[in-house]
């Protein structure tokens, strides 16, 4: 990057020369002074200017009426005065040169429509003069390497996560716990309402940051998806994300709090799973997975040992281990022979190792040595007050930490751990689920799946309609014709073969079995006149107002195993495949598997593969195994179609039956834009 890139230009903000803080306070209880405390007693070594044109000094530092009066260059400013003063101090800024600027101040988009319009004029006066912002409305900046403090509470622990977050309370207590374990941060951004700067520019940025090792990132929305996707695709360094707004109710929650486009969770749940994203459920997890990512070593397998003074504690990490998808392996004989003289005859000779109360860390020194080769990591857990446990326990070895029910002594062994550069969790499920981040997760049991996706609204194209396109991109179809009459549908299906299916062919009509809007294997010409009738009846009179393109008569597929292949297009990500088992099974389950654009064969066959009924596909009980190559011809070609018609919205083709030699689609909606 040169110095005129965006995101290098943020070195302004976290690692400024000098500082100026607008809104200084002469109030120990204002948030003005605390800052400007913080700042000092941080250990800043450059330059830093109070501005209060009511003081003459604050912490024995000159005043100045305006950041334009300073007659030496500023880096960065830092914001703490009323919204409606901020657009014209952004301006001074901007004509005084300062780079970078970090508006604590709130009032703003997260206020209402005033607040929104002071916002985007402030953020039209910093784009003007090349200011970048952070905030307004949020909690500051942190960064303990360099060191500035433009945040609080002043905390100053050198780590390796950098932690970026739209909420200034998960991110300072993120940064709280880091500080509290003696472990720390890299650094600290509260994004705010991100006026100017957002996750994709601070990801970014600290993808290139020689201090930072993990990225944690708390977001309640992507504002630039493009942006977004872009640094995804060129990030080197491990990120965990704690994405809020997954319920609908959260959803509203999290577009109200900074005006975030959550958008829909099962979107974000297969963006992070293309990049690899560390994707946290809880505050509580967020903390322990970006602690594991940032000071884990990952093994080369999944066996887990435990080795334990507490069976209570082992019992719940084994368990634990198995959700996660681990396997706590017996113990080989020769381990067995080989820890038999180090422990109590009373102690329990498997997996878990019970030592029992009556274990010292010399004990535990002597388990893990003799244990260490025979297994992909020790889950070692202290479930006593265990003296000189941080000496018996190795920085970047193939262990997992747990102490827990350890009182003072606890507190005191795991803070000389941390400070050696070795995670210790709380308890076993929490230490578990970490390590299981860390780990090649083909290895382990599948994740729960996500919801499904909205359904689209637009207009929807007459069946016949298409059918035809999709059958134009090479998508094998069962035969099907337009019938506008009872005798052109008899001419249709002997023409076609019995038997053959009715289908109402109409725009208004999303779900044709529920108007009575198809019957399904006539096999006479008699039975084609007699339903014509009889469906048209039924359609006229659940939906009198439907306009109608005729009936489509469809010859019936062979049997055959029945999927769903679809498309549906986000207004932030794009085109979004889903594959499934076919029919209702979709509905029932919601067993599918989502992927976004664009998609290899290899991506194609994940999907197929990665839905938990396709064992039903690979032939299950002697069932014959279907033609997976033709099931990824079908997603490639629904892919490809969706690039080339950018006015599809959404694409159905239910069911589409699988054969052990090819794949027949039946059934298809396909949604367009409202204006196309």
């Amino acid at each position: 990057m040169t110095m005129t890139d965006p995101v290098s230009r943020l070195d302004a903000i976290l690692r400024p020369n000098s500082v100026a803080v607008i809104g200084a306070s002469t109030s120990p209880d204002k948030l003005g002074h605390e800052i400007l405390r913080n700042i000092l007693d941080g250990g800043f070594q450059g330059a830093v200017y109070p501005i209060n044109p009511k003081a003459d000094t604050i912490l024995d530092l000159s005043c100045h009426a305006n950041v334009k009066d300073i007659p030496e260059p500023v880096d960065m400013a830092v914001l703490i005065i009323p919204a409606r003063f901020v657009p014209q101090a952004v301006q001074d800024c901007g004509e005084k040169g300062v780079q970078g600027a970090v508006i604590i101040t709130g009032g703003f988009s997260e206020a209402g429509p005033e607040g929104e319009e002071l916002q985007n004029q402030t953020a039209e006066i910093a784009h003007k003069y090349g200011v970048r912002l952070i905030g307004p409305n949020c909690q500051g900046v942190n960064n303990p390497h360099h060191p500035i403090c433009a945040s609080w509470p002043l905390l100053t622990y050198r780590g390796k996560v950098a932690v970026i977050s739209q909420s200034g309370t998960v991110g300072a207590a993120m940064m709280d716990w880091f500080s509290e374990e003696k472990l720390g941060v890299s650094s600290f951004v509260s994004m705010g309402n991100r006026a100017d700067v957002d996750e994709a520019d601070l990801i970014d940025y600290f993808n290139q940051d020689q201090n930072t090792e993990v990225i944690a990132a708390y977001i309640e929305g992507i504002k630039r998806a493009d942006r977004f996707v872009e640094v995804m695709e060129r990030l080197q360094k491990p990120l965990v994300v704690l994405k809020s707004g997954r319920t609908p109710k959260g959803k509203v929650a999290a577009e109200s709090h900074t005006k975030a486009l959550a958008g829909a969770d099962a979107i974000y749940d297969s963006l992070f799973k293309k990049y690899n994203v560390c994707r946290a459920y809880t505050i509580e997890e967020f903390y322990d997975y970006a602690k594991a990512v940032a000071y884990l070593k990952p093994p080369k397998g999944n066996n887990i040992l435990f080795i334990t003074t507490s069976g209570g504690a082992a019992i719940l990490a084994t368990d634990q281990a198995e959700q996660e998808g681990l396997d706590a392996a017996p113990l080989p004989p020769q381990v067995v022979e080989a820890i038999t003289p180090l422990i109590p005859a009373h102690a329990i000779k498997a997996n878990p190792i019970d030592l029992t109360g009556d274990a010292t860390a010399q004990m535990f020194g002597d388990v893990i040595r003799e244990t260490r080769d025979h297994f992909d990591t020790l889950g070692v857990i202290f479930g006593d007050p265990v003296e000189g446990a941080s000496e018996v326990v190795t920085p970047g070895a193939n262990e997992l930490v747990i102490f827990l029910g350890g009182a003072d002594v606890e507190r005191r062994e795991r803070e000389l751990m941390h400070l050696n550069g070795i995670p210790v969790f709380p308890t076993p499920e929490r230490g578990v689920k970490a390590l299981a981040q860390v780990m090649d997760r083909h290895a382990l049991a599948a994740p729960q799946r996500p919801t499904l996706t909205l359904s689209a609204t637009g207009r929807q194209l007459p069946l016949h309609e298409a059918l035809s396109l999709i059958s134009e991109k090479g998508l094998a179809c069962a035969p099907f014709a337009l019938a506008d009459s009872p005798n052109s549908a008899r001419e249709i299906a002997q023409q076609q073969g019995f038997p053959v299916a009715l289908k109402i062919s109409s725009p208004d009509i999303v779900h044709k079995s529920d108007a009575g809007g198809v019957q399904l294997n006539l096999d006479t010409p008699e039975a084609v006149e007699k339903s014509y009738h009889e469906l048209l009846a039924r359609v006229s009179n659940a939906f009198p107002e439907a306009k109608i393109d005729g009936v489509l008569v469809n010859k019936m597929a062979p049997p055959g195993q029945e999927v769903i292949i679809g498309l549906n297009r986000d207004p932030q990500f794009g085109p979004i495949l889903l594959f499934g088992l076919g029919g209702v099974l979709v509905e029932i389950f919601r067993d599918v598997a989502l992927l976004h654009s664009p998609v290899t064969r290899e991506d194609a066959l994940g999907m197929i593969r990665g839905i938990r009924g396709y064992p039903v596909l690979a032939g299950y009980r002697g069932q014959p195994r279907v033609d997976e190559n033709a099931l990824a011809d079908c997603l490639l070609a629904v892919a490809k179609l969706a690039e080339e018609h950018s006015e599809i919205v959404e694409i159905d083709l239910n069911p589409v039956f699988a054969y052990p030699q090819g794949a027949l689609v039946a059934d298809a909606r396909i949604i367009m834009h409202k204006g196309s």
